[in-house]
């Protein structure tokens, strides 16, 4: 056996209803509750404050996270939560409140300066306690030590460091039944392209990451369009979350690539949800990708397109860019930059903004060059 490291993720909590027991999992004392207005104005975090409340922690709510959030927010949450004295951190919503959640708590409890701790574990210092809550099936920021934000330009930076890791992870199925159609295909095909990346990745892929990613896989692949036309179906959800949790243990230790460092550019200026951006990229970077990762691809296909067993690793490579290209077109999600308003000739400046992403791109299992990135990008328009 080749030498290799994993690191495990958060603690896991994961049932119906689970989400109003984290007073449990929590020292005594005011906790800064991040999440975002959309969440709160449709109840989904009442009976979670409900019990926070009856515990005798009392919460902070912060609910002005944002889609993509920027450094402001994150500095406002800092700042609400050392006015307050708070004990602990709870993340809950989606990828940007975790986001927000994870460095609000390094920040209070370490005292480190932002700009101290960019880039890859490089923050050493001590978090407050943390707890993650989901409540979409995606970006699977509750089992990750990474949290990204809008930095000026509209620049994402990221701080991964193991300090970032939640203490505990709450998966509540009940909480992504709301959903609409939009965010669960987003998110649900930011989940896969996790996988695949992981699986993928040029940089610390190991054989448990390798497992998580295809488990991640089957269960996201097979549910996805179930989670989209039927909301309801308590299992479909049940797969989604677990599924995207899978993939954020993988990506956490054998990280994203090329896809990605492509979608951040059209988040960052263009304020497109994540999940949409990598769908927007996905078919044209594993194109891209297609020689190098091949036998992991038709590994990978093998799980998504099954009936490819008697084929070649070529043929089956191209029969898994096909099925992924479709769950995206099934799922609902518009699969051209030109459908957001994004003019092709701004295929020059995404390019380069996407070559600012050399944490990812270092991952990819082959060089995406300045040229490359216009070419890809004008490709997807």
């Amino acid at each position: 056996m080749r030498s290799f490291t994993f690191h495990p993720g958060p603690r896991l909590i994961a049932g119906e209803g689970k989400s109003d027991s984290i007073a449990d999992l929590l020292p005594e004392g005011p906790v800064l509750f991040v999440t975002d207005e959309q969440l709160v104005g449709l109840g989904l975090t009442d009976s979670c404050l409900e019990a926070l409340d009856a515990s005798g922690r009392p919460s902070i709510v912060f609910d002005a996270v944002e889609a993509d959030p920027s450094r402001t927010t994150l500095e406002a949450a800092v700042k609400a939560g050392r006015s307050a004295g708070v004990k602990s951190v709870v993340g809950f919503g989606g990828g940007s409140p975790m986001d927000v959640a994870k460095l609000a708590a390094y920040l209070l409890g370490s005292g480190d300066d932002l700009d101290a701790i960019w880039g890859v574990d490089v923050a050493k210092g001590q978090r407050l306690p943390l707890v993650l809550v989901p409540t979409t099936a995606g970006t699977g920021s509750e089992a990750t030590p990474i949290s990204v934000i809008t930095c000026k330009g509209g620049v994402k930076l990221a701080v991964n460091a193991r300090p970032l890791t939640a203490d505990w992870a709450v998966l509540d199925p009940i909480l992504t039944i709301g959903l609409p159609r939009s965010v669960t295909a987003a998110t649900g095909i930011d989940a896969i392209v996790h996988a695949v990346e992981a699986y993928t990745s040029a940089r610390f892929k190991n054989p448990v990451s390798d497992a998580l990613a295809r488990e991640a896989l089957r269960l996201l692949s097979s549910n996805l369009l179930t989670a989209c036309t039927n909301p309801q179906d308590l299992e479909a959800r049940e797969a989604m979350l677990l599924g995207a949790h899978l993939a954020g243990l993988a990506f956490s230790n054998a990280p994203v690539a090329g896809v990605h460092a492509l979608a951040y550019p059209l988040g960052g200026l263009h304020h497109l949800p994540h999940g949409v951006t990598n769908a927007l990229m996905l078919r044209h970077v594993l194109q891209h990708n297609a020689e190098a990762a091949r036998e992991h691809y038709a590994e990978l296909a093998l799980i998504v397109v099954p009936e490819c067993e008697r084929e070649g690793s070529q043929a089956r490579t191209a029969m898994l860019i096909d099925r992924l290209d479709q769950l995206v077109s099934e799922s609902g999600i518009a699969t051209r930059l030109r459908d957001y308003g994004i003019d092709i000739a701004e295929a020059p400046t995404l390019a380069r903004e996407a070559m600012k992403q050399t944490r990812l791109l270092v991952n990819n299992p082959c060089k995406i060059t300045e040229a490359d990135a216009q070419r890809l990008y004008e490709a997807a328009w």
